[in-house]
């Protein structure tokens, strides 16, 4: 994940400073998708494990 993260952040500075190919482009894409369909997943493992608790009146 970390490498992941380095690379979409290459990208983005690369971008910033000089522009990016169509590939880079193409590439900076897949690489966000990639990260944001992990987010998820991990999230909704957490989510997976929250249980419902009733709560008392006090």
């Amino acid at each position: 994940m970390k490498e992941l993260i380095a690379r979409i952040n290459e990208l983005y500075h690369k971008r910033e400073n000089e522009g990016l190919t169509q590939e880079e482009t193409e590439e900076q894409e897949k690489l966000r998708r990639q990260y944001i369909n992990n987010v998820k997943q991990n999230f909704r493992k957490e989510i997976g494990k929250v249980k419902k608790v009733d709560a008392k009146p006090c």
